[in-house]
Formats: C-alpha cells, structure tokens, sequence
C-alpha cells in the first residue's frame, strides 16, 4: 500500500492522470503563475544526525516503481525518472557514494520482497509504514507529507479565507476515504456532502453543485491548474497534515539489520532539507506547490 490515502492504493496510483503530471513537471515554472509555498523542513535544527563513513560499501541499490507519477515513472526517452528518483541521487551524492549508487526499477508488488531477499538495499516508492511492516522493515524519517487541502469554487460566494467560513456550505469529499474521516473530526461545524468517487467530487465542484471539496492535496494541487478544470477553481485555506489519517509521511525503507545504512540515510535526507536542496527537488516535480 502506497500513502498519500485518498483511498487504500491513492486512486489507483494517479494512472489516470500520468499525463497530465509528467508534461506539467515538465513545464517552466514561469510558465505555472504560481507561487507555491516552501516545503516544511521535518527535520530540527537542533538535532545532530552523524554522517558514517560508507567507503567500504560495496553499492547501495534503491528500489523504486515506474507507475507513480510525479515520485517515479519513465520519461519521455524511456528513463526512470521523477522526485524519488532525483532524490535518491542526491542522498548518494550527499553520502560521497554517487559512483556505487544504482536504481532499480520493479513492479510495485514485487518491491518488498526484493528487498527482504537482499535484491536491493532500500526502497523508494511511496510505501506506506505500517505497524505490519515495521516487524519486518526499517523506515527512514519521512522527507515529505502529503496534505489534504480543501478546493473551492471561484464563483461560490465564501465570507473568508479560512475554513470557519465553509460552514453552512456544501463540502465535498468522497465516502468512505480517510479524507471524509479527516472532515468530521477536524471540522464539525461543516456537513459534508458524499460522493462515489473522485471524478464526481470534482465534477461537482467544478460544476457548482456544491461550492468546495476537501480531498488529497496533491491531486488537487494539479487538477486546479489543469485544462480539465477550466480555470473554475482554487486551492482554499490549509495545508492540512494528519499522521493519524494522513499516515507518516514519504519515507525509504530498509532492512531492519541495516541501521547504519538507515542512519547514513537520514543524516543525507536531513542536509537536503535544511540547505535547500530537497525544496529544489520540490519544486522540479510539484510546480503547482502542495502546501
């Protein structure tokens, strides 16, 4: 299972819009007239994480997916390509082993097992960390959370910027989804409006039927700028983060004998995120911001 839970597989892993997110990675961020916000930095500032020596490993071989845009897929050219994949380059060039640094790409299903028969070092796809997994995996810290955001209507007439403001207001959200949970708790005083699925959440908000939806931040983040939203819509109030619905976050996982690998590792996704690099990786792979 991946995070990023708009449903227990993420919308069957954005498939439907592989498309549209490779071209808008693609797109110059000139081009975007947008602004997105910075990407929170997880890591204190006051916490030392010590970088090990790892001259005498032998390769470190990432593990990652083709079929999770923007994190993972194939390019135009064909080649692995995406924000996890940049990301694992730079955590190799962070660790002065960018010469032993290989990455792999597997079915999805396939990644766990690799890794627990010593086919890989560390999988980066979007894995989600469960109590389940932890039994049997290590986890790095998670360099990235996925937030849920609410999306309003342009032409609905909402008295504020904040969330207080929707209530009296229809609000989206698609049933049975953590997101629909995540509603009810966090905001009471809104009644939500069900709906099957994500295609006719966001028909409806598009359409006027209800004048907001309260869904995955990253899916929205891309669909207000998309020719599919006719220019209808726009992000509203939040970033929202939950580790209790939302889940903890993007991590790497390894093999639990392997913690001085996971530390090398969490030492490099610490520099990353507080010199800027990670929010250059950001930015490449989310032009429309997620926060």
């Amino acid at each position: 299972m991946r995070v990023c839970l708009s449903s227990p597989i993420f919308l069957a892993r954005l498939l439907a819009h592989a498309a549209l997110i490779v071209v808008s990675c693609a797109l110059p961020l000139a081009a975007q007239e947008v602004k997105p916000q910075n990407l929170p930095i997880l890591f204190d500032a006051r916490e030392r994480l010590p970088k090990l020596d790892l001259s005498s490993l032998v390769r470190l071989r990432f593990l990652t997916s083709i079929d999770f845009p923007p994190f993972n897929f194939l390019d135009q050219n064909g080649k692995l390509a995406g924000f996890h994949v940049e990301l694992a380059r730079k955590i190799c060039d962070e660790l002065a082993i960018a010469d032993k640094c290989q990455i792999q790409a597997l079915p999805f299903g396939e990644l766990q097992g690799a890794l627990a028969a010593s086919q890989g070092d560390a999988v980066i796809a979007g894995v989600a960390v469960t109590p389940e997994l932890r039994k049997t995996f290590a986890f790095s810290r998670p360099f990235l959370m996925l937030p849920a955001r609410f999306v309003r209507n342009l032409k609905a007439s909402i008295g504020g910027t904040t969330a207080a403001s929707l209530a009296g207001h229809s609000v989206g959200v698609v049933k049975g989804t953590v997101h629909e949970t995540m509603l009810a708790s966090f905001f009471p005083a809104i009644k939500p409006t069900p709906f099957d699925d994500k295609d006719a959440l966001l028909a409806a908000v598009k359409d006027g039927k209800v004048d907001a939806a309260f869904a995955d931040g990253l899916q929205l983040s891309f669909w207000v700028s998309s020719p599919a939203a006719e220019k209808c819509c726009a992000l509203f109030d939040g970033p929202y983060l939950s580790q209790q619905y939302l889940g903890e976050g993007m991590t790497i996982m390894l093999r639990q004998q392997d913690a001085e690998l996971t530390a090398a590792i969490n030492h490099a996704l610490a520099t990353l995120s507080r010199d800027g690099r990670l929010q250059e990786i950001y930015l490449r792979y989310f032009p429309y911001g997620l926060y």
